[in-house]
């Protein structure tokens, strides 16, 4: 996958497309005539179900919805915004309303738009409005309404197209319209980095910087002075005043990984920034104004971390106004192929090679796999799979042995003694299902079979509860 930064140059040598979606001609005409000096193509449907429909044929960079086209009334076309948002998180949709409509205009921003505008609105007003929104579009994709053998595998850096991720596609869209304070929770590996950057690089804060600080990595008492900078002679080797991650990002995004590990003192300090806008270096006592959006990401569930004492309560809810979960890979139903060829292109690249895929049982045992890691871990694996392959095409053995112990403890199962082959069947689904974690997809892969005789397995032995 081309990373977003290739994507948003390649973007501009091609002509970008707006939907204008409104009863009558008379708007696209006006944005047509508007753009006609511009490499803009303006294309009109009539109504909202009709906007869907387009969207199933055909990506779109910015959707320009008058009230108007709102056909079977507000509800319906905020549940067709809705659907846009999650389904093509990378559309900026602007919505143009008479007085009367404001509150189809305030739900409409809350399914997901990038803005609205009263109507009547001047030639200006709406040039600038669609100037805007194209400015400050994502990078092309995804559009997971496109028809099948169409659709994109990702999002910004991320890859992925179950539902757990397009979830998550439409919560960092919605987080990027915003400028309160992000938490980003799930286990290691699951790509809250990404999640990060991909907020900020989708808000209107992209052109600034971005700066990640990995708090778990530093000594703890470092913490303070990186975050907020200290004076000169503050503490031993202090030789000169220092400016702080928060005071040289202005205007842009910090993101604080591991958010659990930073001490009472840090916290209030932090719990400080996020409500008043200031802080102080260390040794000062000047406040300092400070124009940054916070994210923040744990492995660790804080709110745990509250009742046992180890974290703030009024810092953990400042923080999770607006949370999203990052799914484990276990949970990612369909997404592990999709990653896999994701990371084989990668690493085929990097080290100028040609292996053309994995075989059945090496995909078998990576399907079986519980991946406590995550996504991270598998993109090692594959790494070094394909540092160590000397064919066209990777084999089990090379795959790490735990990996490959994954499939083959998976199918030790025990029976007892004068068992029907029909309660053997159902015992061995049973346990296989268990081992993959509820997982169908991988239970199917255990035990050499169809998904869809699985399915009806299932159904035969009552295992679906």
């Amino acid at each position: 996958m081309a990373s977003a930064k290739t994507e948003r140059s390649s973007r501009k040598a091609r002509r970008s497309r707006l939907l204008c979606v409104d009863k009558g001609p008379e708007l696209a005409q006006r944005i047509e005539a508007l753009f006609r000096e511009a490499p803009l193509q303006v294309i009109r449907e009539r109504d909202v179900d009709r906007m869907l429909d387009r969207f199933e044929e055909d990506d779109f960079d910015i959707v320009v919805l008058s009230g108007g086209a709102a056909r079977g009334g507000h509800r319906e076309c905020v549940e067709r915004l809705e659907v846009l948002s999650a389904e093509s998180p990378g559309t900026q949709v602007l919505v143009l309303v008479h007085p009367r409509e404001i509150k189809l205009a305030a739900s409409a921003l809350e399914a997901g738009s990038y803005h609205y505008a009263k109507l009547p609105v001047g030639d200006e007003e709406l040039k600038l409005l669609i100037e805007a929104a194209l400015a400050r579009r994502p990078a092309p994709g995804p559009n997971f309404l496109l028809k099948k053998g169409r659709r994109p595998a990702g999002f910004e850096d991320m890859v992925g197209a179950s539902a757990r991720m397009k979830e998550v596609y439409r919560l960092i869209r919605q987080a990027a319209a915003t400028d309160i304070p992000v938490l980003l929770s799930g286990e290691t590996g699951t790509g809250k980095d990404l999640a990060a950057k991909a907020i900020h690089q989708l808000s209107r804060r992209s052109g600034k910087k971005y700066t990640p600080v990995h708090l778990g990595a530093l000594p703890p008492e470092l913490v303070a002075s990186e975050l907020f900078g200290h004076e000169k002679g503050t503490f031993t080797g202090a030789t000169e005043k220092r400016k702080g991650t928060f005071e040289q990002s202005h205007r842009g995004t910090v993101f604080l990984d591991e958010i659990s590990t930073i001490d009472d003192r840090v916290q209030i300090s932090l719990l400080r920034l996020l409500e008043t806008k200031t802080f102080n270096r260390m040794g000062g006592s000047t406040a300092i104004k400070a124009n940054v959006r916070v994210i923040a990401a744990s492995n660790e569930d804080l709110a745990r971390a509250v009742r046992r004492g180890a974290f703030r309560e009024d810092l953990y809810y400042r923080l999770e106004v607006f949370q999203i979960p990052m799914p484990p890979l276990r949970s990612r139903e369909g997404d592990l192929l999709l990653l896999v060829d994701h990371f084989l292109k990668r690493y085929n690249r990097e080290y100028d090679k040609s292996i053309s895929g994995l075989s059945p049982e090496c995909m078998a045992s990576l399907e079986s796999y519980g991946w406590p890691g995550n996504v991270r871990e598998l993109k090692n694996v594959v790494h070094r799979a394909v540092v160590v392959c000397t064919g066209n095409v990777v084999l089990p053995d090379h795959l790490p042995p735990r990996v490959r112990r994954g499939r083959d403890e998976a199918r030790e199962i025990v029976l007892p003694a004068g068992i029907s082959l029909e309660e053997a069947e159902r015992e061995i689904i049973r346990q296989s299902l268990k081992a993959a974690g509820g997982n169908r997809r991988r239970t199917a892969a255990l035990l050499g079979i169809s998904r869809g005789t699985l399915y009806n397995k299932i159904r035969k032995y009552g295992l679906g509860g």
